[in-house]
C-alpha cells in the first residue's frame, strides 16, 4: 500500500512540475550555404560546415565553441536537477560492490581473474599459479595505468603459450585506436612495440616469439591489413600476410580455441572469408578454407581432425557443418546440424567431447550441448518468461566443464559451471546488487504487438510489483534494431532507480536484430528499413492502448544506430512521445554514407545502401532524420554526443539539433551535451558512466515532475 501512495504522489507532483524550464535562450547555429547535388537532386545543407573539427579545417574553433555553448545550454536548463543528479549517482553508486573479483578462469597452469578496489574506476588484472590458494601476481595495475588520464581502455589481454610473456593494448583518447605494448612477466618490463593504429587484439604462434595483429587506417580507421611481427624486430619491418582489398569487409586475427591454427576472418554483411596457417609455422602461407561467395557467411572452428562451419549457405537461419582439415572447399561440406526454419544457430562454442550450441528460439536464447560420440542433444532450461544465457570463460579446449551466464530484468547477472557428463550444475557467482534489492519487488513480462503488416513484435519488460496498468505511469521504450543486433532482456542495477520511482522499462525486439531469426534481420535493412522505424512506433501504440502508459507519459530511448531509430521516429509521430534520449545518433545518414573519409562508412554499405547509387539514395533520403526535419511540435529531447566519437562523428548530433530548433513549433526543449573527453562508448571508469545516466534520468524525472 505504501508504494501506491508513492506513485499518487509522484502524479500529483508530476502535474504540479512538469516541464518547468528556465528561459533561456538556445545557441544559434550560424547557417553556411553549402549545397549537395547527386544524381540530379540539390538539397541545402545550411549546418555542414559543423564537420569542421573532423576535417581539421580553419572552422575548428567555432565548432568547438559552438559545442561547448550547447553544453553551457544544457547545463543551465537542467541546474536545477544538479542535487538530484549527484543524488542519482550516489545512490546508482551504492548498489555498486565497489570491492569485487570476476569467477577465475583457468588456462594453461594458471587461474586468471581481474578484481576491483573502494574508491577505484578501473580494475587489476591478476592471476595466481596452480591454485586458487597460490600467491597473486599482479599482471596489470590498470588504475595505476590511468591516473591523471580523462580517458582510459585497456584491451586485448593476451598470454604467451609458455605463459612469460603478456601481450595487452591502451587506447587513451577513445577512438579505439589501440597501441600494442609487451610485459615480461619473469622481469616486469613492459616495451611499447611500437604498433599503433590497431584494433587491439593479437594472436601468439606457438613459438612464443611471433605474434599477429590487424592494423587500421588511420583516417577511415578501416581494419586493412593482418601483420606479422617478431619480438626484437622494428615494428617498421613488420610482414604483411594479408591485405582486404574490400572496403565494406571488416578483418581481424585470432587463435583457435585448440591452439592449432591462426585464422584471419574477413567479413561483410553478407558475406565473408577464412584462411588459416599452422601455429607451429608462423611464417608459412595462409590457406584460404573456401573464397567468398555472393551472400554466403560462415565461420570456422577447427577440431583435431576437421572444420567446424556455421554457414547461412543455403539456409537463412544457418546450419553446422564439417570438413576435413585437408579439404576444406565447398564441395566437401557436410551438414551437421541441418537448416531450421524456426531456429537460429548462432554460435559454437567447441570441447574435445562436446559442443555447445547457441541458438535463438521464439526470440529468446538458449544452449544446446551436443555430446560428439553419441550425437545426443540436450537443451539447458530455465523457468523466467524473458531472459538471457550464453557461454563465457570457456578457454580450455579439453574440459567437460561448461561455464555460462544468465540473467534477467530481475535476476542479476550470474555465472553458472555445468559438467557436461553429469549435468552436475553449480553457481560460482551472482553479481552482489548492495542495498534493499530484492528480485521478488520486480516483475518481468513478455509481451507482442501486432504491426501494422501482421507481424508480431516481442517485448519484454518490468516494472516494480505493485503497479496498476490505469495509463498514468511513465514508461521508458528502448529500441536499437540494427546490425542483427539482438537487444536481450538483461539485468541492470541503475535501472532500479527508474523503477523503484514508478517508471516501466521496456525493450521493442523490431525488425533490424535477429531475435525472431535471420529473416528479422533481413526485413529491416537495406530497402525494408522502414520496417525498424514503424515496429517501435507500433509497440509504442501497443503500449498506450494496453493501458501501461499514455502518451503523455512515454519516452523513448536508443544509441547509435537506436539513435537513427529516435531520429525517424521523432519525425514521423512527434506528437507520440513527451521525451526521447538519442546517444551518440547516427542521424544524418545520406551525408555521412556519401563522405567515404568518415570512418567505417563504406564497412556500411550492405547495411543501409550505398547512396553514390540513385535507388538507395532516394530510400535513405526518404527516412534519414537530419533530412526529414519539418515544422512541427518535437518532444521534449536530450541528445548525447561525444568529441573524439569514432562511430557517428559529433557533427551529426549538432547539425541535427540545430535543424531541429530551427522547426521546432512548440515550447518542449532541445538539449545537446557533448561529451568534449570521450569517444562512442563514453566514459572509461566504471563510475563515470553513471554521471551520464543520472543525467539522462533526471532529464526523465523532470519531465515527469518527479524531484527526488
Amino acid at each position: 500500500m505504501k508504494f501506491k501512495l508513492n506513485i499518487l504522489v509522484i502524479f500529483i507532483f508530476s502535474f504540479m512540475n512538469a516541464q518547468n524550464w528556465p528561459h533561456i535562450s538556445a545557441p544559434n547555429a550560424e547557417q553556411k550555404s553549402h549545397i549537395r547535388d547527386i544524381h540530379g537532386d540539390q538539397v541545402e545543407d545550411p549546418y555542414f560546415w559543423m564537420n569542421a573539427y573532423f576535417k581539421k579545417t580553419a572552422d575548428s574553433t567555432q565548432i568547438l565553441n559552438y559545442l561547448e555553448e550547447e553544453n553551457v545550454y544544457t547545463q543551465k536548463m537542467m541546474a536545477d536537477t544538479e542535487s538530484f543528479q549527484e543524488k542519482l549517482f550516489i545512490e546508482m553508486k551504492s548498489r555498486i560492490k565497489e570491492k569485487d573479483e570476476s569467477v577465475p578462469v583457468f588456462k594453461d597452469g594458471y587461474y586468471y581473474y581481474t578484481r576491483t578496489e573502494d574508491g577505484q574506476q578501473y580494475f587489476k588484472y591478476c592471476r595466481k599459479k596452480g591454485s586458487l590458494d597460490a600467491k597473486e601476481e599482479i599482471l596489470l595495475d590498470v588504475d595505476q595505468m590511468a591516473e591523471g588520464k580523462a580517458y582510459y581502455a585497456v584491451a586485448g589481454f593476451n598470454i604467451s603459450p609458455d605463459n612469460n610473456l603478456l601481450l595487452f593494448a591502451v587506447d587513451d583518447v577513445s577512438r579505439r585506436q589501440y597501441k600494442i605494448y609487451l610485459k615480461d612477466l619473469r622481469t616486469g618490463a613492459v616495451t611499447y612495440e611500437g604498433i599503433k593504429n590497431t584494433s587491439g587484439g593479437t594472436a601468439w604462434a606457438n613459438d612464443n616469439k611471433t605474434f599477429f595483429y590487424t592494423a587500421k587506417n588511420p583516417v577511415t580507421l578501416l581494419s586493412e591489413k593482418i601483420m606479422r611481427h617478431t619480438l626484437g624486430t622494428d615494428a617498421a619491418k613488420d610482414v604483411m600476410v594479408y591485405e582486404e582489398k574490400d572496403k565494406s569487409n571488416y578483418i581481424g586475427v585470432y587463435k583457435s580455441k585448440n591452439e592449432q591454427f591462426i585464422l584471419i576472418h574477413s567479413s561483410a554483411t553478407t558475406s565473408s572469408e577464412e584462411r588459416y596457417l599452422d601455429a607451429n609455422n608462423p611464417e608459412g602461407e595462409f590457406q584460404v578454407i573456401q573464397p567468398r561467395m555472393k551472400d554466403v557467411l560462415y565461420n570456422v572452428y577447427p577440431l583435431e581432425d576437421k572444420f567446424l562451419i556455421l554457414t547461412n549457405l543455403n539456409a537463412l537461419n544457418f546450419r553446422l557443418m564439417e570438413t576435413p582439415l585437408n579439404s576444406t572447399s565447398v564441395e566437401q561440406w557436410r551438414d551437421v546440424i541441418p537448416h531450421r526454419a524456426d531456429v537460429l544457430l548462432e554460435d559454437v562454442d567447441e570441447f574435445n567431447r562436446y559442443l555447445v550450441i547457441t541458438e535463438r528460439f521464439n526470440g529468446l536464447t538458449r544452449l544446446v550441448i551436443k555430446n560428439r560420440e553419441t550425437g545426443q542433444e540436450k537443451i539447458l532450461q530455465f523457468d523466467e518468461p524473458a531472459y538471457v544465457v550464453y557461454p563465457t570463460g570457456n578457454v580450455e579446449y579439453f574440459t567437460d566443464e561448461l561455464r555460462f551466464g544468465y540473467n534477467s530484468m530481475v535476476t542479476p547477472s550470474s555465472i553458472y559451471q555445468e559438467n557436461m557428463q553429469t549435468a552436475e550444475r553449480t553457481l560460482l557467482k551472482q553479481q552482489e546488487v548492495l542495498g534493499d534489492f530484492d528480485k521478488s519487488n520486480y516483475i518481468t513480462e513478455r509481451a507482442f504487438a501486432t504491426a501494422k503488416d501482421g507481424t508480431q513484435i516481442p517485448i519484454s519488460l518490468v516494472y516494480r510489483k505493485g503497479l496498476e496498468k490505469n495509463k498514468k505511469n511513465p514508461l521508458l521504450l528502448y529500441g536499437y534494431g540494427s546490425y542483427g543486433a539482438s537487444m536481450d532482456p538483461t539485468f541492470s542495477t541503475t535501472r532500479l532507480s527508474l523503477l523503484d520511482r514508478g517508471f516501466v522499462f521496456a525493450i521493442a525486439h523490431i525488425r533490424g536484430g535477429e531475435e525472431m531469426g535471420r529473416n528479422w534481420y533481413e526485413t529491416g535493412k537495406m530497402m525494408q528499413k522502414m520496417n525498424t522505424f514503424t515496429d517501435f512506433i507500433d509497440v509504442a501504440e501497443f503500449l498506450i492502448e494496453t493501458g501501461y502508459t499514455t502518451q503523455e507519459h512515454l519516452y523513448a530511448q536508443g544509441g547509435s544506430a537506436g539513435g537513427l531509430l529516435m531520429g525517424v521516429i521523432t519525425n514521423l509521430r512527434p506528437d507520440l512521445w513527451n521525451g526521447v534520449i538519442s546517444q551518440v545518433p547516427f542521424v544524418d545518414v545520406v551525408n555521412t554514407m556519401l563522405d567515404d573519409t568518415i570512418p567505417l562508412t563504406t564497412n556500411e554499405y550492405d547495411e543501409w545502401g550505398n547512396p553514390n547509387e540513385k535507388e538507395a539514395y532516394f530510400y535513405m533520403k526518404s527516412y534519414s532524420p537530419y533530412e526529414n526535419i519539418e515544422d512541427a511540435v518535437y518532444p521534449n529531447m536530450l541528445i548525447t554526443t561525444g568529441l573524439h566519437d569514432s562511430q557517428v562523428q559529433y557533427f551529426e548530433p549538432a547539425k541535427w539539433v540545430a535543424k531541429l530548433r530551427d522547426h521546432q513549433q512548440g515550447e518542449n526543449v532541445i538539449l545537446l551535451k557533448t561529451d568534449m573527453d570521450y569517444g562512442h562508448g563514453g566514459a572509461s571508469g566504471r563510475f563515470d558512466y553513471l554521471k551520464e545516466i543520472a543525467l539522462e534520468y533526471a532529464f526523465l524525472f523532470k519531465l515527469e515532475g518527479i524531484i527526488e
